[in-house]
């Protein structure tokens, strides 16, 4: 069997945490950023572990970093 290819797209976005949960950036803060709150913004810093259901489907574009 040839081996699996890893999505190249979720090897630069999401990273393994040492527990195998899933850490990623947080969303919603490109643009628009006057328009949220001081809370929003201080909140939405640095990462966030993904959810369960989230997290499965980003193991199955990375098959080796489990």
């Amino acid at each position: 069997m040839p081996k699996m290819k890893t999505k190249s797209a979720a090897k630069k976005r999401f990273s393994f945490t040492a527990s195998g949960k899933v850490k990623s950036g947080q969303a919603g803060k490109r643009h628009g950023m006057i328009k949220r709150t001081t809370k929003f913004i201080r909140d939405a810093r640095g990462t966030t572990v993904l959810s369960d259901a989230d997290a499965n489907i980003v193991k199955k574009y990375m098959p080796y970093n489990r």
